[in-house]
Formats: C-alpha cells, structure tokens, sequence
C-alpha cells in the first residue's frame, strides 16, 4: 500500500527575531534568545502539535548592526542538548559550518545528540557567507565561495564517514565471555583528500536512526549542486509559487542527475505566515507591519547579502546601485537574486529594501485561506513541507491552534507520531552503515 504524502512542519525558534522589531512584542521575553526555558517552551509545544522538528539557525560573525537573535545568542548543540532530554519525539536540527570547524568535532558532536535524543537529530549543513566570519578563526581571508562547497563536500562525506565507524552490532557487551567488543566491527576511515586527512575512527555508535538527517541551505547553482549530492532536507526563501516551484523541479532534477532518489530530499521552504481570524483582520495586520517598516534597517539586511555592503551612502530613490564592484563571496545565491530582480524590473534602492529587507508575508489570512494556500504549494510540488517562523508567541499559538488541526482535518498532516525518530517523521530511510555487507572475523574469533 502506498503511502500518503502529507505535509512537514518544522518550528524555527528564532528568540527575539531575526528582524529588527519583533523583540518588542509584549509577550516575547526580551532574554529569548539566551533563554533555555524559551527554547524547551516552544518545542514542547510545537512537539505537542506534532511538527516534525525544531530548527535552530546560526552564524559565527554579527555586527553593531545584526538583528537582535544574532547579537546575543545560544550555541545550537549545547542548546538543542537540553531540548533533547526535555522532549520525546520532535526532531532537533542546528545549524554548523564546515568553514571553520573539523569533521572529526562534528562528528562527535552530532553523534552524540543523535544518541543523546535517541535518533532524533538533523544537521544543517552551511559554509558561512559572511567575510568576517575568518577573522573569528585566525583567518586573515574567507575561503572563495567555490572553495567553500567543494570543502562542504568532502566535510561531510568524512562526516558520514565517521559516523560510520562502527557497525550496528559491533558492540557485544558480553559479561560471561568478557568480549566488549567485536573489534572486526571496528572501522577506520583513513581518509586522506583536497581539504582533510582524518584516520578514525570515531569513538562513537550510530543511533537508531543511523546517521543524522543533512539539512542544507544553498541557492547559488553550488549550493544546489550541494544539496543534490548531500542533503536529506533542504531549507529554502519561499518568494513565490513559481520561483518556489522552480527550485523544487531544479534541486530535485539535479538529485535525480547523480542517481539519487528525489524523494529522498525534502523541501521546505521557511514561511513567515500573519494569521487572524478574518482575511480583513490578517490584512490589517500586514499594513501595520509595513507601515512599521524600518528603511534603514531594511537596507542594512539587503547589505548583508552584499557582506554588511553599507547601501545607506546611496540615493534612497534612484536605481540599485551597481554591484559590479562588490563581492558576491558572500550569500552569493541571495545577492545574485537581489541583482537580477532589481535589473529585471528596474527597481530602486527602496523598492529593493521593501522587498528583500524584510521577511516576505507570502501567507496571509484567515486559518482556512493560508491553509488553503499551505496545500496548493504542496500539490503545486513547491514544497514537501515548511519552516514555520517561531519568535513573536502570538502567531505560533494560532498556526498551531487554528492552522494545523485545518491540515488534519483534511489529512494533510498527522494527528499523532508514528516514529519516534527524525528520519521516520520525515520518511527518509535508515542509511545502511557501510561496512555491513562486509565479512568479518573478530580477533577473538581468530584467536
């Protein structure tokens, strides 16, 4: 019997906001973002509404100018270490870079939250877009962004690698006989590439999940080429249905290029829905947000994508500025966007911080229209499933409340777990270890 396709729900906890303005709200506790009762807070209640997983995002560089989250902020493995013994089944992605970390670390880190949450951790896969970042790491220059995903590859090849160090049964724990360990069982790498040379092997299990789920976060043609080699779930800005359903058939296409099964990525692109009771009512909240609309910290997130470029010295209202001489070594994906869309519809510098300054609200209603519209992105194929914004508490507690019992109802998204790991939430299969099909003979067998 096949199974039905339903939509996935993960809850981006983002504390105070990844904008400038939502650290006000009344309601959101003014420390979130360092606060560890927030973080456990929310993902009990998006566990309790059955989301697949919380995901928590990350940088290693910030500015006097960084959005409020991103100036004072925990450090995902730590944080979502806590969330994982505070919680049964929702999954924990976090977010780490293969620029400035070593895969052995990593490793070690993410296998031990997977076994930590019994099988329920996800890794999101960046290479760090912003310049400054190398000055954190002793590094005089960024890596070129080529160099950054050729690097990510080999990072997380060693990674799984690792991860698969040892075999499922290779631990006997055997009190009679006193055999601990089948050592025939026992693998190291040896690795020896462009980037690493890690021998192995890592001094830790696999979980009931295997590995890790690989969440990856990648629009230049790179980081689609990345995705499609590595990812298991893809994180991506959802600005329309069409551009959405582009990137679906693209990133898909270039999976199924390399002899990947395609339905073996998830897409989900992050939203950032306003929901009333009323479409009026969700109309009018939209036209407040906007009319609260902070220009110079709009063009401060459109210079981000630019490395901090300061667009503030330009004309407000005369054409984007010429970008030839900026560096695209940075969000190189989200910049080459910005350029082609204020070409193509000869946009000035404030039309362009009006619509990539800020989060596009690109649903928004009552909780039947952006269930509605939730279901044609899914149809449509512009999305497997979405990344719900999680920072003001208003609007978390009506998608929950309002929105997901609608997908319910209409058997988009599910009433209850069926798994109890991150991979089963997101039906991706068990990554068979490496070594398994091999034959071995323990050296206590041999003796």
């Amino acid at each position: 019997m096949t199974k039905v396709r339903q939509i996935k729900l993960g809850a981006m906890l983002e504390g105070v906001g990844t904008d400038h303005g939502r650290w006000q709200h009344p309601d959101l506790p003014g420390d979130a973002s360092i606060n560890i009762d927030w973080y456990i807070e929310n993902a009990k209640l998006a566990e309790a509404a059955k989301f697949d997983f919380v995901f928590i995002v990350d940088s290693p560089y910030i500015t006097k100018d960084s959005a409020p989250h991103f100036l004072n902020r925990l450090e995902p493995l730590t944080l979502l270490s806590a969330v994982a013994v505070t919680t049964k089944t929702i999954g924990l992605a976090g977010t780490l870079t293969t620029s400035y970390w070593e895969p052995y670390n990593v490793a070690r880190q993410f296998g031990s939250l997977d076994l930590i949450s019994r099988g329920r951790a996800g890794w999101n896969v960046v290479t760090t877009g912003l310049e400054g970042a190398a000055r954190n790491y002793s590094r005089d220059e960024h890596f070129e962004h080529g160099v950054r995903y050729a690097r990510a590859e080999e990072f997380v090849s060693v990674v799984k690698g690792l991860w698969d160090s040892y075999e499922d049964d290779a631990f006997l724990r055997d009190k009679v006989s006193g055999q601990f360990l089948d050592a025939g069982k026992q693998h190291a790498l040896n690795h020896n590439g462009t980037f690493f040379s890690v021998a192995g092997p890592l001094a830790l299990s696999r979980s009931k999940q295997g590995q890790p789920v690989i969440f990856q976060a990648g629009d230049s043609s790179e980081g689609r080429d990345l995705g499609a080699k590595i990812a298991d779930a893809t994180f991506t800005i959802s600005e329309s249905l069409e551009s959405s359903k582009g990137y679906y058939r693209d990133l898909k296409s270039r999976a199924a290029a390399l002899g990947r099964d395609p339905d073996q990525i998830v897409v989900l692109p992050g939203i950032d829905p306003i929901v009333a009771d009323t479409d009026e009512a969700a109309q009018e909240i939209l036209k407040a947000r906007q009319g609260a609309f902070d220009l110079d910290k709009a063009l401060v997130q459109v210079g981000r994508a630019f490395n901090y470029h300061d667009f503030k010295k330009y004309p407000i209202d005369g054409p984007f500025p010429d970008t030839s001489n900026l560096t695209l070594n940075s969000y190189k994906g989200h910049a080459e966007r910005i350029i082609k869309v204020a070409k193509d519809e000869n946009l000035t510098l404030r039309q362009v911080a009006e619509r990539f300054g800020v989060w596009k609200a690109t649903f928004v209603g009552s909780p039947e229209t952006v269930a509605d519209s939730l279901e044609l992105w899914f149809r449509e194929r512009a999305a497997d499933g979405f990344i719900l914004r999680v920072s003001e508490p208003d609007t978390f507690r009506i998608f929950r409340e309002k929105v997901v019992p609608i997908l319910q109802a209409r058997g988009l998204f599910r009433n209850e777990y069926e798994h109890d790991t991150l991979r089963g939430h997101l039906g991706l299969s068990i990554p068979e270890n490496r070594y398994a099909d091999q034959t071995h003979i323990s050296d206590v067998a041999a003796q």
